[in-house]
């Protein structure tokens, strides 16, 4: 199992029960960058819904990379959701998600949404206007922050957590995806362009600091 799959995801309490929640699977990412083995992503994210047993799964956009939707590509999908077919799924719609209806009508436990509205708590993807709701905090995904550490000429990009006011933004859940720099990703969603300042925090939960743009 990867192991960073817990680390770049929450757990919330809501109404629906133990929630899990995390953004920007980009399964079929394989497919998009032209790789020829088989990482096997879907089936292990799977593996971890199911070990995590929550109540509820809210994905916060992007659960496909690619733009359409090939055989291939279905097939990827299909196995994911035929995985996790007894858990209660909510999906945000990600910009990389057309025609993934087509593939979650086969799923009663699916539900495909721009957003979501539970306990006061907004989930969407981030890459669309805010939409007009009253919310005392949001989760988002699409920017996939990250932030590059340097010391002593040697740097390493870790994912992180973004938080600007009352929203949360999630890294990408995809391990084999790094990241943007916090700076440009943050510019990717439209109503968080106004902030000027962005708290981080490493996957572990511990804060780092803050950035500016």
């Amino acid at each position: 199992m990867f192991p960073s799959f817990g680390d770049l995801s929450l757990i919330l309490r809501t109404s629906l029960g133990k929630t899990l929640v995390f953004a920007d699977p980009h399964i079929g990412f394989e497919l998009s960058r032209g790789l020829r083995i088989r990482t096997g992503f879907e089936e292990e994210l799977a593996s971890f819904v199911l070990e995590v047993n929550p109540d509820a799964l809210i994905v916060l956009g992007d659960v496909k990379e690619p733009l359409g939707l090939s055989f291939r590509l279905r097939e990827m999908l299909l196995r994911f959701f035929s995985q996790i077919r007894d858990v209660n799924v909510l999906i945000a719609k990600g910009n990389h998600d057309g025609r993934l209806e087509e593939v979650a009508e086969n799923f009663p436990n699916v539900e495909v949404s721009d957003h979501f509205l539970i306990d006061g708590k907004l989930f969407l993807h981030g890459h669309r206007k805010l939409p007009p709701l009253d919310f005392e905090e949001a989760f988002l995904g699409h920017a996939h922050p990250a932030y590059t550490f340097r010391s002593g000429g040697v740097s390493r990009k870790v994912k992180v957590f973004a938080r600007l006011g009352k929203f949360l933004v999630l890294p990408t859940v995809n391990p084999f995806i790094e990241g943007f720099d916090v700076r440009e990703g943050i510019k990717l969603v439209p109503f968080l362009r106004g902030f000027g300042e962005v708290g981080l925090f490493l996957p572990q939960g511990v804060y780092i600091g803050t950035v500016n743009f």
